[in-house]
């Protein structure tokens, strides 16, 4: 496998097509912990994440060969997700809550571990507050460092509709932080 690390995940995904199965190993493991990150993002249940994680990899897999090696393969793997992460969020009907046992530990100074943890913490309760459709383009801009473009691959939206979502987001954000501060 490590003749390949220096092929783009699009090269791999054409030899994988070709009758290189055990490649595949090499596209789970490229995009195993972006991808769990993403989905714990969105639904606060690392078994549902899990889950919906280990299912789009397979579905991936089974529709290897639809994949337009023309286009960014991340975005494609990341809007499979997205879908499977909706799908579980839509039939377990709950609300989606973000995971506030973030680590923040500096090994400095226990009471400047203490302030993170309490800003990580009052961030991910506004972030609770937020529609899914504005959280979700904020965590992938902000937390996953994906592009407009990407973005608006990932959620099927123009990129004008993901900056104004991005917009609105930050807007929404800062007055609900404001807000439960008082």
């Amino acid at each position: 496998m490590d003749d390949y690390k220096n092929k783009t995940d699009e090269e791999i995904v054409e030899l994988i097509s070709k009758g290189n199965k055990d490649l595949y190993a090499e596209i789970i493991r490229r995009y195993q912990t972006r991808l769990m990150r993403y989905a714990q993002y969105l639904v606060d249940d690392y078994a549902k994440a899990s889950d919906a994680v280990q299912e789009s990899f397979i579905k991936a897999y089974i529709n290897l060969n639809g994949f337009n090696t023309k286009k960014k393969f991340s975005s494609w793997i990341y809007r499979i997700v997205h879908n499977e992460v909706i799908n579980i969020i839509d039939k377990h009907k709950k609300s989606i809550v973000f995971d506030e046992s973030i680590d923040f530990d500096s090994g400095i100074n226990v009471e400047d571990s203490y302030m993170k943890e309490e800003l990580a913490a009052h961030t991910h309760e506004c972030l609770d507050s937020m529609d899914l459709k504005y959280r979700e383009p904020l965590s992938l801009y902000y937390l996953e460092d994906k592009s407009y473009e990407e973005i608006g691959d990932i959620l099927r939206l123009p990129i004008g509709t993901v900056a104004t979502r991005i917009n609105r987001a930050k807007a929404i954000m800062r007055k609900i932080c404001q807000t439960k501060t008082r």
